[in-house]
């Protein structure tokens, strides 16, 4: 092999492993598994509260986050977003990150949050709770500056349940 055919090759292999990590993050943001940390405690109003999520990493590689958001929905209007900056997960491990729950009427979601809560530990039902949903997004850049999110919709019982480390490999 000549010398330019080597500066050849190790160029392509340069410009190969950056597509190659972003597509591995996006796999990996589609297979992240979380939990709230304290197992088994997760209720809403402990999300307005702020708090520690727990990440679970099931594939033999590191895989970084731009960002991690959960926006809750009651009656199509937003109640708030609960926001984790970057972060990244070592390969086959778990990892916890603190984050910080934002809403322009706090008092409002926490009252409902407090509602929804007692009704999923088996409340009376006051609140429609089918109204409730949860959409989780997972921001994970293609080499750093195309934005790319991996967008799930939940409905609050069914988050309310991974939340609390139902159906979880972790």
């Amino acid at each position: 092999m000549d010398k330019y055919s080597k500066i050849t090759l190790i160029a392509i292999i340069v410009i190969i492993i950056p597509f190659a990590y972003s597509v591995l993050n996006i796999y990996a943001a589609e297979q992240l598994q979380f939990r709230w940390s304290d197992q088994n405690k997760f209720n809403y109003f402990s999300l307005s509260n702020n708090g520690n999520v727990e990440f679970c990493n099931a594939l033999p590689y590191w895989a970084s986050f731009q960002k991690f958001e959960i926006t809750t929905f009651y009656d199509l209007g937003n109640k708030g977003t609960f926001t984790i900056q970057p972060f990244t997960t070592s390969p086959l491990s778990h990892a916890t990150q603190k984050g910080i729950f934002h809403s322009e009427e706090l008092n409002e979601a926490q009252y409902l949050f407090m509602q929804l809560d007692y009704e999923f530990a088996g409340g009376e039902i006051r609140l429609d709770p089918n109204k409730m949903y949860v959409v989780v997004s997972i921001d994970t850049p293609i080499i750093g500056v195309i934005p790319y999110s991996t967008i799930t919709q939940y409905s609050g019982f069914d988050f309310n349940n991974i939340m609390n480390g139902k159906n979880s490999d972790c």
